[in-house]
């Protein structure tokens, strides 16, 4: 019992040595923690070359800088496609609500898609062609490092 306790105490002392420089660092970063509640996200028209109705909000970072980690959200009404495109950075995408369906390849082919639901994740590599669309209201969190970029696939 006395071993188990001082084993205890000693993991405990290695744990606080552990933690101490992390807590401190984060406090001497000048980093704030940032909250973005669902219903409080600001959207706004997406950007060029999204269609037309697709809407986004930046929650953290900014996609356009370079390095900068960044998280947005999308939402995607009923049916809204996606043309075949690229990225410059990969992009990690969670839905959140809704279906995305997503495909791979050069030609926007409905039978090759896969049918993504909320906490579904998929990782798509820059310069992949891809293409995807909206099943239901859709919003998606997509995160990567920018600058971010889409190229549609002509």
């Amino acid at each position: 019992m006395i071993q188990s306790f001082a084993a205890g105490l000693r993991l405990g002392a290695v744990c606080c040595f552990i933690a101490v420089p992390l807590v401190a660092a984060a406090q001497t970063s000048g980093a704030a923690p940032t909250i973005v509640r669902a219903d409080q996200a600001k959207y706004g028209s997406a950007p060029a070359p999204y269609p037309a109705g697709a809407t986004m909000a930046v929650l953290s970072g900014d996609p356009s800088k370079a390095g900068s980690d960044y998280a947005v959200r999308l939402k995607l009404v009923n049916g809204t496609k996606i043309g075949v495109h690229t990225h410059g950075d990969t992009e990690n995408v969670t839905v959140i609500s809704g279906t995305l369906l997503v495909g791979v390849g050069t030609s926007f082919d409905a039978a090759k898609m896969l049918a993504l639901k909320p906490g579904d994740y998929v990782s798509i590599p820059a310069g992949t062609p891809h293409f995807a669309m909206a099943r239901g209201l859709t919003v998606v969190q997509v995160n990567g490092v920018g600058p971010a970029s889409m190229t549609l696939v002509k």
